[in-house]
């Protein structure tokens, strides 16, 4: 379909939209965060399911079929996934699906997303161009991943996180968990910081004669 731009070119569109245009989706429920692989809708994650949806991700982006994912693949992968979304805006304000949006579609698109802006929940702040850089780069420096390692890590990561040992990851779970790391990485960062400290505070040593 081609789609064509009638309310001052893509750019305009870009900026008005981007980093927000998924507020026009419906208000995510409470149970949706950190749950997207609850297939079957008991706002909870089975092991098939945590696992599962891990695996196929790599599973699709292994292109080759050789059982890892190399940097390149998971380059190419990221990006198909960020054109998807990019269509799928698009075809939120195009109303009448016509391939171009009118001024009328537009404006139409901003009060939808200003009317469901407060209902929403806070969302993680947008990925931008220089994060996304030093994430790519981290996973560039790790080199290809190999995909029944990763079904492996997931599945202890399944355990460890499956508290009560029901054989299911709560709501509830997912937050203890996300606060114990963020509680972990505060320790870290006080402990280097005192590190930092001592080693400032402690005087130089005396030059040898």
């Amino acid at each position: 379909m081609n789609k064509t731009l009638l309310v001052g070119g893509l750019a305009a569109l870009t900026l008005a939209a981007g980093g927000d245009a998924l507020a026009q989706q419906p208000p995510e429920p409470p149970h949706a965060h950190g749950m997207r692989a609850d297939a079957d809708g008991d706002h909870r994650l089975s092991q098939v399911e945590f696992v599962g949806r891990r695996v196929e991700r790599l599973t699709a982006a292994d292109a080759d079929r050789d059982g890892s994912v190399s940097p390149a693949e998971r380059r190419a992968a990221a990006e198909a996934r960020r054109a998807g979304r990019a269509d799928a805006r698009f075809d939120r304000l195009d109303a009448d699906d016509d391939g171009a949006i009118t001024k009328p579609e537009f404006d139409a698109g901003q009060e939808a997303r200003a009317g469901t802006r407060a209902e929403r929940a806070p969302r993680r702040a947008h990925r931008g161009p220089a994060r996304r850089a030093r994430h790519e780069q981290r996973m560039e420096n790790r080199g290809p991943v190999v995909i029944a390692e990763a079904q492996a890590r997931a599945e202890a990561t399944f355990v460890r996180l499956d508290a009560d040992r029901d054989g299911y990851i709560t709501v509830a779970e997912r937050r203890a968990a996300h606060a114990d790391r963020r509680e972990h990485r505060r320790e870290r960062m006080s402990g280097r910081r005192a590190a930092r400290q001592a080693q400032q505070a402690s005087p130089p040593a005396p030059a040898s004669e």
